[in-house]
């Protein structure tokens, strides 16, 4: 089975997505992948850091907590976080539901756009994952 990975989105080896923002050439969108969401099962928390908080790329700046595990949320890019999905506090399951649209967690600032050479594109992002 195939997991989706939209072409037009950056990944990490940590199964997270970043989406550049149309408007603005420093301003992302993050979230976890349709395999992290599989992998973690219902998710039923997250605990996210506030707006203002400057992230570290390779980081943790929160977690993600399931109905199975607890995991680490990494950020794939320094800068200042600008935006957390408040309507996961609600509606955490968005996370598996829409994990690619209505289901992204936080958008961030990046400080230094350079940092986006270390993302994986689709393709690669693919062939990390396995096979079922």
């Amino acid at each position: 089975m195939e997991h989706e990975a939209p072409e037009d989105l950056l990944y990490t080896s940590d199964h997270e997505w970043l989406r550049r923002d149309a408007d603005s050439e420093d301003e992302v969108t993050i979230g976890i992948t349709e395999f992290a969401q599989e992998q973690l099962g219902d998710v039923v928390y997250l605990e996210l850091p506030a707006v203002g908080t400057e992230l570290t790329a390779g980081a943790p700046f929160g977690e993600i907590e399931s109905a199975k595990t607890v995991a680490e949320l990494f950020a794939p890019v320094s800068g200042e976080l600008i935006g957390v999905n408040t309507e996961l506090e609600e509606r955490p399951e968005l996370v598996n539901e829409s994990p690619f649209d209505e289901g992204w967690i936080v958008r961030v600032r990046i400080s230094d756009s350079g940092e986006l050479d270390n993302l994986l594109d689709a393709d690669a992002y693919r062939a990390l994952i396995p096979e079922d």
